[in-house]
């Protein structure tokens, strides 16, 4: 009996630390390069880190740098901005 209904891949929000499915998150990555960008896709190489749909959390994220200690790096407001207008269903550049 093979089971027809796929798993959601769960992820943790790095504010929250709430398992959601991975769609219900946004994820920024740090690549190689240093490079911290919004990854709407999901699937660029780099470290990840997932942040929950909600502006709130990313407000949170971004007055506690919470992203910038996940991804040992500086991360530029312009990130939490991308964050907001995802969450708002705006594309981003």
């Amino acid at each position: 009996m093979a089971k027809t209904n796929k798993k959601t891949p769960l992820r943790k929000c790095v504010v929250t630390q709430e398992m959601k499915p991975k769609q219900d998150l946004i994820r920024v990555v740090r690549n190689k390069e240093g490079e911290v960008f919004v990854d709407p896709s999901g699937k660029k190489n780099g470290r990840g880190a997932y942040v929950s749909k909600d502006i709130t959390v990313v407000e949170k994220a971004e007055s506690n740098n919470i992203l910038g200690r996940h991804l040992s790096t500086t991360v530029d407001p312009v990130i939490y901005e991308q964050l907001k207008l995802v969450i708002e269903g705006k594309k981003i550049e």
